[in-house]
């Protein structure tokens, strides 16, 4: 351009261009999309003796286990997604009344046709009931309950309802295989996964689920998507006593990728948000001197 004769480089034509606009998670739960929350817990004999104080089932009279914390901190934020506030509550890794059978998918409240408790307090009330009735016992394998969600997850894949599941465990994993398995199947579905990891138990099988650094995968098979998010409880001891603050923390980063997983599902997939449902239509107050026959309002309503 400092050149005397200089004229132009040229132009450049737009031929076509599109607009696509970028849904996020709030557009959905705006649109309708329910958040099927179900909670499995470890029933595994390495919890220890539930009767004495040095067990992570241990039901003191003052404060919550690591459990009942880790379920409370991240069930008291997502049940405000789902309408109903019926929570399906499964254990594993116990052996049940009366015959003693070893079950890693039993419902906590003992109905094997409706595992569903009603809000957070149901789930505990089912979860310190199924501790004084059930022996703890092993090994620890999350297949089944991972399976369980998956199965429930499969039939409706139109957007209108997405599944998180909860895993508290205290434990290494005993089926990886399956586990990974059961996962890599999940992935394609309206699912995520959170894992709390409770005590001080190595928990690097946890870490290779998580799938942040490199994603999982089964037989050759890759995940299609990201759906777990493990996070060990002990990082979120307050040494100050502060279990408000802390269980707050461990809810923020127990939740932070759900709504990214839930926006990826629904992209692969094509779907798009619900319009929300229009506020129902506000009548104005009658005044006492007029039936709504006789108001002067009425008939531009």
């Amino acid at each position: 351009m400092k050149k005397k004769k200089y004229v132009n480089s040229g132009t450049v034509t737009l031929l076509s261009f599109a607009v696509e606009s970028e849904s996020t998670f709030l557009d959905y739960i705006k649109g309708g999309t329910q958040i099927n929350f179900t909670v499995a817990i470890d029933f595994t004999a390495s919890n220890g003796n539930p009767s004495q104080s040095t067990s992570l089932h241990y039901m003191s009279p003052y404060q919550l286990n690591a459990y009942a914390l880790a379920l409370t901190a991240v069930g008291e934020i997502i049940q405000h997604y789902d309408s109903d506030k019926m929570f399906p509550a499964l254990g594993f890794g116990a052996k049940l009344p009366p015959d003693g059978r070893v079950s890693h998918e039993f419902p906590l409240n003992g109905n094997q046709e409706n595992p569903s408790c009603c809000g957070i307090d149901g789930i505990l009330e089912a979860y310190h009931s199924s501790l004084r009735t059930v022996q703890l016992y092993g090994p620890t394998n999350f297949a089944p309950v991972v399976t369980h969600v998956a199965r429930n997850a499969a039939t409706v894949q139109d957007g209108s309802q997405y599944s998180v599941l909860l895993i508290i465990t205290d434990g290494v994993i005993s089926d990886m295989a399956q586990t990974k398995e059961a996962i890599v199947n999940a992935a394609k579905l309206p699912m995520s996964i959170i894992i709390v990891g409770v005590g001080q138990a190595e928990f690097d099988a946890m870490v290779e689920l998580d799938g942040d650094d490199v994603r999982i995968s089964s037989r050759g098979k890759l995940a299609e998507r990201d759906i777990v998010q493990f996070v060990p409880f002990r990082d979120y001891v307050d040494r100050t006593g502060n279990h408000v603050l802390s269980m707050a923390r461990l809810a923020r980063d127990v939740l932070a990728e759900i709504p990214d997983q839930l926006v990826s599902y629904m992209k692969a997939q094509g779907i798009r948000p619900r319009p929300p449902p229009a506020a129902p239509a506000q009548s104005p107050p009658q005044s006492p001197a007029h039936s709504p026959s006789e108001s002067p309002l009425h008939t531009h309503i």
